[in-house]
C-alpha cells in the first residue's frame, strides 16, 4: 500500500476490507458497495466464502473479490457428535453405524429368503440330505429371528433419527435449561456455548484480514460483526488505528431463524450485543431499523442509512462497458425465458425464496388468475423448495403458468424485470419485513412496474402514498388475487405514479454510494484518495 508520513500521521490510499458471509454472487448490495467504493478511489478487497470446494478470486470493477473456503466442524451440534442417552437411550451413536446395521439386517433377511428358495428348487445344489435337514431347521429359526433383528434395528434407527432432529432443533426441556443457564451465567458471551459455529467464520476470515492490514473493515451483517471487531482489536493492539463499520442488514431479534434450532436467535443476538460497541460507525438499510438499533444497542450516533437501491438505469452499463472496453452484455429477455409472448399477463417475484416470503401464496392464487403467468427470479431455480412450488402448481392444474428463472447481474436487474406487467411482494408479517423498503421494491419501481404488496407496514404505507400499486392482506390468497387482477385491469395509473418529480432519484445506488463514501472519508480523514475513476 502506497503511504507516506506527514506530521507523524499516515496518508495514502485507504485500504478497505469488506466482509460478507456468502459467495458474493447474488448479493447486489455488497457487490455495489465494493464496486462503488473502489470507483471512488478506495483500495477495496471483498472477502466472501464458499461452503464447499476451493476458494477463488476475481475483479468487480476495481475491487478485488476473494472467496475463502469455509470449514465448519463447529457447526455440528452435540447430538450430531455424541450419543444422547437421556434424549433417546436406544439410539445408535452418531455416524455410519445406524446405516450399516440397517443394511446388514436387510442383507441377512435376503440371504435367509434365498437359502429357503434354494432348498425348494435346487436341493441337490445345497448339499447332502443330512445337511439339508440341518439347514432347514436353521432357516426355520433364522427367519423369525432375522425379522425380529430387522425390527429392532429399525426401531433404534428411528430413535437415532429422532435424536438427531431433536438435537439440532434444541427445543426440549433440557435444551431450554441449557440455554437459560448459559445466558444467565455468561450474558453476552453465551454465544460461545449456544452458537460455537461463529468461531468457524473467525478462523476462516481472521488470518486473511490480518494479512491485508486494512485501514477500515466494513462488516456486513451480524456474523461478520464479530469477525471484524476481533480483527480490529488485534490491529489496534499492534499499533494500527483500524476503523470498524458495521452494516446491519436486519433487526436480528426479529428475523426468522436461518437454522431450525432454538439456540440460533439467543446465540447470535448475544454475539451481536457483545461486539456492537466496537463499531466506529453503523450503517443500516432503513430509518425504522436505525431506530431499533439505537434503542437495542444504546448507540450514541444514529446509523447512516444506505438503502438497498438499484443502479440508475444506464449507469451500471456504462461502468461495465468502461471496465471491459466493450459494449455491455445484452440483457436476457424475461418473457423469452418463460416462453410467453408480449400479450400474456406476467407477474414477477424477484429475490430470495422462502415460505415467509409468500411464494407459496402466489402459487395458490394461480387457479384464481385465469391466463396469468408468474415468474420467480431466484438464485437457484432448481432448488428443492422451488421444485416443491412447481409440483404444487402442477397439482393445481397450473404448472404451465409458473416459471422459475435465474438471477441476472445486478446492473441488468431493472431492465430484465421491466418486461413483466407487475411486480409482487407477498411477504408475511415478520418484524424485519415491517420496517424497510426492500431491494425488490425499488427494483420494481425503477422498472416502472405496478406493485402488488402485502400489508407490511413501511412498504404498504409508501405504496398507498405514491399510488404505484395495490396493497393486499398478507397470507390472504383471495385478496392477493384481487390485487393482481386490479393492477392488470388498468396498469397505467400505477405507472404514471413514477412520473412524480424526485420519486425515483433518491432510490438509486448512486445516492447511497455518495453517503457511504462520505462516511469512509470521515473515518479516514488522513487517507488521501486519488481522483475517482470516470
Amino acid at each position: 500500500m502506497d503511504t507516506q508520513s506527514v506530521g507523524g500521521e499516515t496518508t495514502g490510499k485507504g485500504r478497505i476490507v469488506m466482509l460478507v458471509d456468502n459467495k458474493v454472487d447474488g448479493d447486489s448490495r455488497v457487490q455495489k458497495a465494493a464496486e462503488s467504493a473502489a470507483a471512488a478511489g478506495w483500495d477495496v478487497t471483498l472477502l466472501g466464502l464458499v461452503r464447499s470446494g476451493k476458494g477463488r478470486s476475481w475483479k468487480l470493477g476495481d475491487a478485488e473479490v476473494r472467496l475463502l473456503p469455509l470449514k465448519a466442524p463447529l457447526a455440528k451440534r452435540h447430538a450430531e457428535r455424541h450419543r444422547s442417552l437421556l434424549r433417546r437411550p436406544l439410539a445408535y451413536p452418531p455416524g455410519p453405524l445406524a446405516a450399516y446395521r440397517r443394511q446388514w439386517a436387510k442383507a441377512w433377511r435376503a440371504d435367509v429368503a434365498t437359502r429357503r428358495a434354494a432348498l425348494k428348487v435346487a436341493p441337490g445344489a445345497v448339499g447332502s440330505p443330512l445337511f439339508r435337514q440341518v439347514e432347514g431347521v436353521r432357516l426355520r429359526v433364522a427367519g423369525p429371528v432375522s425379522n425380529i433383528v430387522q425390527r429392532w434395528v429399525g426401531l433404534r434407527s428411528r430413535h437415532s433419527k429422532d435424536a438427531q432432529q431433536a438435537g439440532r432443533r434444541l427445543r426440549g426441556p433440557l435444551d431450554r435449561l441449557f440455554t437459560a443457564s448459559w445466558t444467565a451465567v455468561k450474558g453476552k458471551r453465551a454465544w460461545r456455548r449456544l452458537e460455537p459455529a461463529l468461531w468457524d467464520y473467525e478462523l476462516t476470515y481472521g488470518p486473511e484480514i490480518d494479512a491485508l492490514k486494512p485501514d477500515l473493515i466494513h462488516a456486513n451483517d451480524f456474523r461478520m460483526l464479530g469477525v471484524g471487531a476481533r480483527a480490529t482489536v488485534r490491529a489496534r493492539a499492534a499499533g494500527r488505528p483500524v476503523k470498524l463499520v458495521w452494516d446491519a442488514h436486519e433487526f436480528l431479534p426479529g428475523v426468522r431463524p436461518w437454522e431450525d434450532n432454538a439456540h440460533w436467535i439467543p446465540g447470535n443476538t448475544a454475539h451481536e450485543s457483545e461486539y456492537a460497541p466496537y463499531a466506529d460507525a453503523v450503517v443500516t438499510v432503513s430509518e425504522g431499523l436505525s431506530d431499533l438499533l439505537v434503542e437495542r444497542h444504546g448507540l450514541t450516533e444514529r446509523p447512516t442509512v444506505v438503502l438497498n437501491a438499484p443502479d440508475r438505469p444506464g449507469e451500471a452499463d456504462a461502468r461495465v462497458a468502461a471496465d471491459a472496453d466493450a459494449e455491455p452484455e445484452a440483457v436476457p429477455d424475461l418473457r423469452e425465458l418463460c416462453g410467453v409472448g408480449p400479450d400474456v399477463p406476467l407477474i414477477v417475484y424477484s429475490g430470495s425464496p422462502g415460505p415467509q416470503r409468500g411464494l407459496g401464496d402466489l402459487v395458490e392464487t394461480l387457479p384464481k388468475l385465469d391466463g396469468v403467468h408468474i415468474a420467480f427470479v431466484v438464485p437457484n431455480p432448481t432448488s428443492a423448495y422451488m421444485e416443491t412450488l412447481l409440483a404444487r402448481a402442477a397439482e393445481l392444474g397450473a404448472g404451465d403458468r409458473l416459471h422459475t428463472v435465474p438471477y441476472v447481474p445486478h446492473w441488468q436487474v431493472v431492465r430484465f424485470l421491466s418486461a413483466a406487467d407487475a411486480g409482487c411482494i407477498p411477504i408475511h408479517h415478520w418484524p424485519n419485513h415491517e420496517i424497510a423498503l426492500i431491494t425488490k421494491f425499488m427494483e420494481y419501481s425503477h422498472a416502472r412496474l405496478p406493485l402488488v404488496v402485502s400489508d407490511v407496514k413501511t412498504m404498504s404505507e409508501v405504496t398507498r402514498a405514491t399510488g404505484q400499486g395495490e396493497v393486499f392482506t398478507a397470507e390472504d390468497t383471495d385478496d392477493l388475487a384481487r390485487a393482481i387482477k386490479q393492477v392488470l385491469a388498468d396498469p397505467e395509473p400505477y405507472r404514471a405514479a413514477y412520473e412524480k418529480p424526485g420519486l425515483l432519484e433518491g432510490w438509486t445506488w448512486e445516492a447511497q454510494a455518495a453517503a457511504l463514501d462520505e462516511l469512509y472519508t470521515s473515518l479516514l480523514p488522513n487517507r488521501k484518495k486519488p481522483e475517482p475513476r470516470r
